[in-house]
């Protein structure tokens, strides 16, 4: 027990010492910065032009880290939309209640992309998890795309495609009870709580669920080969 804590105590501190920086980098352009914008802008251009001002360093954030990537793939064309959306919401006018609304509008747009997905037979987390591979990992990328047409890989693509568009029509649900009930300040801190909350749940169920999946198959596999070899030195 002690040693499995160690282990995990190491590989808490290492993701930290690689990915620390560029997480706070994300929190202060989607968290802190949109939050002070607003404060520092609505005396003088109220709730609506200081709302609209806050969306700049997020929609920076998102446009930096496209460029670093330097590719078009459909991880890209996600935050692409994203942005094009988040743009349309703002441009729209209308009261701030309205403004933020339209702005949520877009959380749950993506997970309806994702649910469609499904539906039709081609769950985007396939095409998210390959993009990402492309990035990543191009040496597993033969293997990954090579299980594609496996009736049980498609099966575990399309649940956590389900799953986290569910969840994101979910989060945008929750988010629009929150416009109502909060104050556009208030709401500024809540809103990215729930949006990296309900991010780190559905990937953490994810990570959970892909490593269940993956020992039940290597189960099924050994059971399989097992029998194999049993009719094989079995008598004829």
């Amino acid at each position: 027990m002690i040693a499995v804590r160690a282990e995990h105590v190491a590989k808490a501190k290492t993701f930290l010492r690689e990915r620390g920086a560029a997480i706070a980098l994300e929190a202060l352009f989607n968290f802190i910065l949109p939050l002070i914008v607003f404060d520092l802008a609505k005396p003088r251009l109220g709730d609506v032009g200081a709302l609209m001002a806050s969306s700049a360093p997020p929609i920076l954030w998102s446009l930096v880290m496209l460029v670093r990537e330097r590719r078009i793939d459909a991880l890209s064309m996600l935050v692409l939309a994203g942005i094009a959306l988040s743009l349309l919401a703002y441009l729209g006018g209308g009261s701030v209640k309205f403004l933020q609304l339209r702005e949520r509008m877009v959380t749950a747009l993506i997970g309806l992309i994702f649910l469609g997905s499904a539906a039709i037979g081609k769950p985007l987390i396939y095409q998210l998890a390959r993009a990402t591979m492309m990035r990543r990992s191009p040496s597993e990328l033969q293997e990954f795309e090579a299980l594609r047409d496996n009736v049980h890989f498609r099966r575990v693509m399309t649940v956590l495609t389900l799953v986290w568009g569910f969840g994101l029509v979910g989060e945008a649900a929750i988010s629009v009870a929150l416009v109502f009930t909060l104050s556009v300040h208030d709401y500024l801190i809540a809103g990215p709580v729930l949006g990296y909350g309900t991010a780190a749940a559905l990937s953490l169920w994810s990570y959970l669920y892909v490593r269940e999946r993956r020992r039940r198959g290597a189960a099924r596999r050994a059971a399989e080969e097992e029998a194999a070899r049993s009719a094989v030195s079995g008598p004829l």
